[in-house]
């Protein structure tokens, strides 16, 4: 009589590896005639067809490039198709507020955007520019330049906040490295 042989997860599957298994994984290369990109955005080979491409992200996107997703209806069906694409797409925006969107790739938070927004920066800028949009208003808005300006000193403490939330923040990235 032969034993069964034990697990190693200790009852926690997640423990395991993905594709742990031995054999090798099938992957679809893109359709795309010498790309070796895997292939995992099908696309319509025809209207009305069940066949489809197989394109890696790039080639998908350019296949879809002049693709008109209201061709054939007329003005009014066309807004009314808007109207509704709009609304559902709403909660992104409104989850702006909250910091879960931003600058796209999440490597800034809702305070430093604001920070960015403030010294007239997009999103991507780097720390140079920061310094150098810092300074500019600085000059500008400094209670040296304009003694007595209530609103000018206001913008100064703004700026200088600002400043401080990208500083504090880029000195952490560096710091993680």
């Amino acid at each position: 009589m032969s034993r069964a042989r034990r697990s190693n997860d200790w009852g926690f599957p997640r423990w395991r590896g993905y594709e742990s298994s031995r054999e090798a994984a099938n992957v679809r290369l893109c359709d795309r005639h010498g790309c070796e990109e895997p292939g995992d955005c099908p696309a319509p080979k025809s209207p009305n067809s069940p066949d489809r491409w197989y394109f890696c992200q790039k080639h998908a996107a350019e296949y879809n490039k002049g693709w008109d997703y209201f061709e054939g209806l007329d003005k009014a069906e066309k807004e009314e198709r808007a109207k509704a694409e709009r609304a559902e797409s709403a909660g992104y925006a409104e989850a702006s507020h909250y910091g879960w969107a931003g600058s796209g790739d999440g490597s800034r938070s809702a305070d430093e955007m604001r920070a960015l927004d403030l010294l007239e920066l997009e999103a991507d800028a780097d720390f140079g520019a920061v310094k150098r949009a810092y300074r500019a208003k600085a000059k500008e808005v400094h209670p040296d330049v304009k003694p007595g300006d209530e609103d000018a000193a206001k913008q100064f403490q703004a700026i200088q906040v600002a400043y401080d939330v990208l500083r504090v923040a880029e000195e952490r990235r560096e710091w993680r490295g």
